[in-house]
Order: structure tokens, then sequence, then C-alpha cells
């Protein structure tokens, strides 16, 4: 044996690997000792295949799994390096996105939660300036009105697995609305129209997406879905009463769901909605 070899264990040290590492890799036929004792079965190393190490070590930092990086140095193939590192960077990219999608997830859910704390109490009417909003999801297929609770979680699912369908994930489908033609809402005929859910403007996977342009917005807080028609008969009377005009659909859109106190139904903090504009009084 060469007395310039070194000791597996000795060898781990100098890499900052474990000898378990080294054995995997041996037994991989990714990195293969310089001499193995055939008394002891012991393993040794020559310090110049350190080189070897480091660049395995540098292909793992890049994003390659052991077989890539086997397959990459067995075959001393620029062109299948180029290709690999292409496909790990755009499965990075695609988990950047998935995580910023994630931080915004828990951003609006802590706002949630703040916003349910400090909100108006059922029957708080209010006029309020809304920035510009994405919207994507489907149209109603079902009058949950007439229908109830049970008929509105069927429209939910559907919405849910249309827009999972699509590529967004279960974690989007939070801060769902519907909403009503604003033809139907002025003649109190309430036939839901489409049911959504509010997106930000980078998050946009397909064209399917609508905008609700910014303006004055006539609201009305409550917390019982069942109550929600009452309340809209409610908003409308405000319109008319302070001279506002409808000018686009209206929105019933879900705040809050913090059902932490009763598993049976959906608890539900609203806020019902429709743009407004003024007429000038002589």
């Amino acid at each position: 044996m060469n007395s310039n070899l070194i000791p597996v264990g000795m060898m781990a040290k100098m890499s900052g690997l474990s000898v378990a590492t080294l054995r995997l890799y041996d037994e991989m036929g990714l990195f293969k000792p310089a001499y193995v004792d055939p008394e002891t079965n012991y393993r040794y190393y020559d310090i110049n295949q350190n080189a070897r190490l480091d660049l395995i070590a540098y292909m793992k930092e890049l994003g390659m799994s052991l077989n890539e990086i086997k397959d990459v140095l067995s075959k001393e193939d620029l062109d299948l390096i180029e290709s690999i590192l292409a496909r790990k960077s755009d499965q990075i990219y695609d988990q950047i996105r998935e995580l910023k999608s994630q931080v915004k997830a828990v951003e609006r859910a802590i706002n949630s939660i703040e916003r349910y704390r400090k909100s108006p109490v059922t029957g708080t009417k209010a006029l309020e300036y809304n920035e510009r909003r994405y919207i994507t999801g489907i149209k109603c297929k079902e009058n949950f009105y007439q229908d109830g609770i049970g008929c509105y979680e069927k429209v939910l699912n559907q919405m849910r697995n249309h827009l999972m369908d699509n590529g967004y994930k279960h974690i989007h489908t939070y801060n769902v609305a519907t909403s009503i033609k604003k033809e139907d809402f002025l003649n109190h005929q309430y036939i839901p129209d489409e049911v959504f859910i509010f997106i930000s403007n980078s998050e946009r996977l397909n064209s399917n997406v609508k905008i609700l342009d910014c303006g004055m917005y006539a609201y009305i807080y409550l917390d019982n879905f069942d109550e929600e028609l009452m309340y809209a008969e409610k908003l409308h009377r405000y319109c008319y009463d302070n001279g506002y005009v409808i000018n686009g659909d209206y929105i019933c859109e879900v705040l809050t769901e913090l059902n932490l106190f009763d598993s049976k139904t959906r608890s539900m903090y609203l806020r019902l909605q429709v743009p407004v504009s003024f007429t000038i009084k002589k």
C-alpha cells in the first residue's frame, strides 16, 4: 500500500463529510477510494482525490442529486451538465414563486385576523375608497340564496376544484366572494352570478382574471350568512337614501373565516359592497 494514502476517517475530517457519506459514495460508484485493504476492507484515499469531492459538493449546492452527479461525472458531458442545471434553475424559480405565494397567503391570514379583531359591528355602514383588485373564479350554477348554506358549500367546492385544476393552491381559495349582476341587484332579484377569489397581480396564473376598478364603494358589515339578503336590502336603501348611484355589480366578500368555535357550520364575517358614484346636487 502507498504510504501517502490516508485512511477514511482522516479523509472525512479533511473534506467535512462523515465516514458514512464516503461509504455511500463508494457504494454508489460516485467516489471510489484509491485503495481498499483486502484483509480489513478498510478504505484509503489519495489527497489529490479531494478535488473530486469539492466538485461533488459544488454540484450538490447547485441542487443536483447524487444520481445526477454520478451520471454527469461518468459521461463527462458538458451539455448534460448544462441541461440539468437549466432544469434546476426552472425548479428553483418555481419554488421561489410558490414560497412568495405562501408568504402572501400568510400575510393575508394575519391581516384577516387583525381585521376581524378591529372590525365594525354587524350593521355598520361605510363609504370607502378601494384600490384596484384582481379576481378569478367561475360562474355560479346554483342559487344558494334559495337553497341555503349547503348549496353554497357545493358552489364553493366547484370553484375550489376549478382553481386547483388551473394551478392555484388550496391556500389561495380563501377570502372568497360572490356577486350579483347590477341589474338584478337594483331590481331586488338575488341571483348569484359568480363565485371568485381575490388575488394579487403577481399571482395571475392564466388569462381568466378580471379587474375590479378602483373607486368608491358603499359597504355594510355582518357576521351571519343567513342574514345576507336582509343586509343587502339595507345596503340598497343606504345608497338610495344618500343619493349614491350604484354603477357596478353587488359583491359579498368573506373577510374572515374563523371556524374555531363551531365545527358544524362555516363561520363567516362578511362585507357587502357595491361600487358607487355621486350625483351633483343643485
